[in-house]
């Protein structure tokens, strides 16, 4: 068999794989296009009593924007009170600021079939983002490296239920810090054709990541149109760093999206309350994004929360609780007010291992994530251990449940097909639907059907093992690395990138800061 036909039964197993998966006639589609409401649990009258709390916020305490002249100029150019590093503002000037920003834009892909629409309606996956360690079953917790993280890449670019390359999906810490940055960017444009997120670390870097989306996608195309995704977050409490800002400002004058994200741990970073936090987090969020269209009005920005509480007895982060479902639906609510797209969310877990902890958190968070109108959700498959950890295991197990997540999203069909009367009156009273000619034409793609989860007699299940689902988890990673194929890159374009890589590596010494 010639490598052309072993690459074309391998994409006719996935083309099946996902005609049997949540009712595909097709591909899975670049983005979801939810076809079910929004479910708000903050009321208006509660949003502006969120809304008044930040305008007081923001005007009685202020923002600190540390270690950045250039920022405070900015913002004492737009007529905010600075005064050292700290930053007041009057109310609704903010508001004010932000009405310049897209409410919904398109991030496109090197393949324009994978471009995402981030706002309205629409929803969009990526993977975990940040984790210094990587795990699998085979070779246990460990510091993650670049084949690790070409790996998931990979794995992200395999799913059909993955819209998004994303970031940082691990850190790989056998390259210096300060050049890491171009094989990780390269990684997202050589091992995959989705969406992908840039560097942000420092300036220089973010500098990097939009001279190397030139090269792929020109640059008069990068100037007036979206080819990545970023994200900020704010120091919080109430502080801005110049790392994040000059990462910041470097994305809106090229006209590239940032993701204004407070990180909150409630408890520790902000107050006990979900009221308190959201107010918190309303100000941080509106802050940063402002100034996105203060260094250039119109440049797309999303309005981002990560959030969750700490147990008040370790002290410890705590994922899939109560309170964080409200904190992430009513930061879901005031960012709808703003008109802007909003991040949050993902597959979150506490857990050391892809067990049945990780299973009911990641379950929980998850469907909050798509309950609450998320417009992009990072971390949706692969986070263990609060963040601090990528699972192999656990990145496929999640990507099952965002294939369930789509099949919800498409809410109910009401089709004359969906409707099966033909069946109803076909089988009548006391008969059953298995021979039914309408189960016959639907049968296929009636179900979702996980690739993970055991659904056979307990004697199946012992004859094939007795594997429990992190195991089963195991053996599906590696059969989609074993199949994976690459997608094309123009050879002159990868040129250009490794010349361009070549050369900035040159140009100063490895450092591990």
């Amino acid at each position: 068999m010639t490598d052309l036909d072993v690459r074309g039964a391998r994409r006719g197993r996935a083309a099946r794989r996902e005609r049997r998966s949540g009712g595909q006639s097709g591909p899975a589609k670049p983005y979801i296009t939810r076809n079910i409401p929004v479910t708000d649990f903050l009321s208006d009258e509660g949003a502006e009593i969120i809304e008044a709390n930040a305008d007081r916020l923001l005007q009685e305490i202020g923002i600190e924007f540390r270690d950045d002249p250039e920022t405070l100029k900015i913002w004492k150019d737009a007529g905010a009170d600075v005064s050292g590093e700290r930053v007041r503002f009057e109310k609704g000037m903010l508001r004010e600021i932000v009405k310049t920003a897209p409410s919904q834009f398109t991030q496109h892909a090197r393949n324009p079939a994978r471009s995402v629409e981030i706002g309205g309606n629409n929803m969009v996956f990526a993977p975990v983002y940040g984790p210094p360690f990587v795990t699998d079953l085979d070779n246990g917790r460990r510091y993650g490296t670049i084949e690790d993280f070409r790996n998931l890449v990979k794995l992200a670019y395999a799913s059909p239920w993955m819209h998004h390359s994303g970031g940082t999906v691990c850190e790989p810490v056998d390259l210096p810090v300060n050049k890491r940055h171009f094989d990780m960017v390269y990684s997202h444009i050589k091992y995959s054709d989705k969406p992908f997120m840039g560097s942000v670390t420092a300036s220089e870097r973010a500098e990097d990541s939009v001279e190397m989306a030139k090269i792929v996608f020109g640059a008069e195309f990068v100037d007036k149109n979206c080819v990545m995704i970023q994200l900020i977050n704010a120091n919080s409490p109430l502080v801005f760093d110049s790392t994040m800002l000059g990462a910041l400002k470097v994305y809106a004058a090229a006209n590239q999206a940032c993701i204004v994200s407070p990180f909150i741990l409630a408890g520790a970073m902000s107050p006990v309350t979900v009221a308190g936090t959201l107010s918190q987090i309303y100000a941080e969020a509106l802050a940063g994004c402002a100034l996105t269209q203060l260094v250039r009005p119109g440049a797309p920005v999303v309005f981002g929360a990560f959030v969750s509480s700490i147990s008040m007895q370790s002290g410890a982060p705590t994922f899939g609780s109560p309170e964080g479902t409200l904190l992430l639906n009513g930061a879901g609510k005031l960012a709808r007010r703003l008109g802007l797209p909003f991040r949050s969310g993902g597959s979150f877990t506490s857990s050391k291992t892809p067990d049945a902890q990780s299973a009911q958190e990641s379950a929980h968070t998850i469907n909050a994530t798509v309950l609450s109108g998320v417009n992009f959700a990072l971390h949706s498959a692969g986070w263990l251990e609060g963040g601090l950890c990528s699972s192999y295991e656990k990145f496929v197990m999640d990507a099952d449940q965002l294939g369930m997540m789509h099949v919800l999203a498409k809410g109910i069909d009401l089709s004359e097909d969906a409707q099966a009367m033909d069946a109803l009156n076909e089988v009548g009273p006391g008969g059953h639907f298995l021979g039914a000619s309408h189960t016959q034409r639907n049968f296929e793609a009636a179900f979702y059907r996980s690739e993970i989860a055991d659904n056979n007699s307990y004697e199946q299940w012992v004859s094939d093992g007795s594997q429990d689902a992190a195991q089963r988890a195991n053996q599906r990673w590696k059969a989609i690395l074993a199949e994976y194929v690459a997608p094309e890159l123009d050879p002159a374009i990868d040129e250009q990138l490794i010349s361009f890589m070549t050369r900035r590596k040159a140009e100063f010494p490895d450092s591990n800061i």
